[in-house]
């Protein structure tokens, strides 16, 4: 998985800081990361190999979908409770065989400029399994830090045009922070997701579209 991810990095010109490589996580860690681009998973891989949740549309892509199912990537059908909570026992059970794993509860991308709604639902197995949550913060920038769109796979942008703006870009940098783990002991999902979500706003120091559920949704969702 990793040299998977390096070499697909490296053929994007895509780096990591080398602060960003050597995180030490908690023995039992679920990390919760804003979600941006395709690439995303592949940043991470590339230096935390993990168990990755992704929605299920992931594995129709060209080329990633394959690369992701190799990796062991979790795929879930959206909209479907009993698919929901096949992959919460399952990340529960990946979590206590010793796995780290990687969950991104927006449930979509972003342009990196906005926080989605954190969905609670993928922070059950966290409870379940007593894992930390470890937030994780995600931004692109060019070699000049400052802010870079080509990654950003949102709104109407089909996966080609994704990749051929992400080729087109001389220097990507993936820049990664991590945050203080949240303890999920005694806790409920929805303050979780709730936690989870300011950290990483604070972080990219963004615009919150909020975590509060919509009118008609399960307040858990």
């Amino acid at each position: 998985m990793r040299q998977w991810s390096n070499k697909l990095l490296s053929i994007l010109s895509v780096t990591v800081p080398a602060k960003d490589r050597h995180h030490v996580m908690p023995s039992r860690c679920i990390i919760v990361s804003n979600h941006v681009s395709w690439i995303d998973i592949f940043v991470l891989a590339a230096n935390y190999p993990a168990v990755f949740v992704a929605k299920s549309e992931i594995r129709r892509w060209p080329l990633v979908g394959g690369l992701c199912e190799q990796t062991g990537t979790l795929f879930i059908e959206r909209g479907r409770s009993s698919s929901a909570r096949r992959t919460n026992t399952t990340i529960a059970a990946a979590v206590e065989a010793g796995n780290l794993v990687s969950i991104y509860p927006e449930g979509t991308t972003t342009d990196g400029k906005n926080l989605a709604h954190f969905h609670a639902a993928l922070f059950q197995p966290a409870i379940d399994s007593g894992a930390m949550i470890l937030p994780m913060s995600l931004r692109y920038t060019d070699s000049r830090g400052n802010y870079c769109s080509a990654p950003n796979f949102v709104g109407e942008t089909t996966f080609m045009q994704s990749l051929w703006h992400t080729t087109a870009e001389p220097h990507i940098v993936a820049d990664l922070q991590f945050l203080k783990p949240i303890n999920s002991a005694g806790r409920e999902r929805r303050a979780l997701a709730a936690d989870a979500h300011a950290a990483i706003a604070v972080a990219l120091a963004l615009k919150q579209d909020g975590n509060q559920p919509e009118k008609g949704v399960d307040p858990q969702a």
